[in-house]
């Protein structure tokens, strides 16, 4: 079917291709997310500069996934993080 498509047909396979990308980066992002926020709330050995690292190690991946999408990290994942870190270490 491939060569017979027609030019509104080819766009949207592309459009569902291109959508079933995003979605997949995001349930990674998701994963990714998930596991380090467990990992710092779980890991008795861990210390905060650890977290501290793994935090900003997770932010630069989760940019790398979707450049430009600083803000919506911000918005999504940053005070998440915060909040775990805060209980995890006692953080004011």
């Amino acid at each position: 079917m491939g060569l017979l498509q027609t030019g509104h047909e080819n766009q949207e396979t592309t459009s569902q291709a291109e959508l079933a990308e995003e979605a997949r980066k995001i349930r990674r992002l998701q994963i990714m997310m998930n596991m380090v926020i467990s990992v710092i709330s779980q890991d008795p050995k861990m210390t905060l500069e650890e977290a501290s690292e793994m935090a900003a190690d997770a932010r630069r991946a989760a940019l790398a996934m979707f450049p430009g999408k600083e803000l919506a990290y911000d918005l999504i994942y940053r005070p998440r993080l915060q909040r775990i870190m805060n209980e995890r270490f006692r953080l004011q």
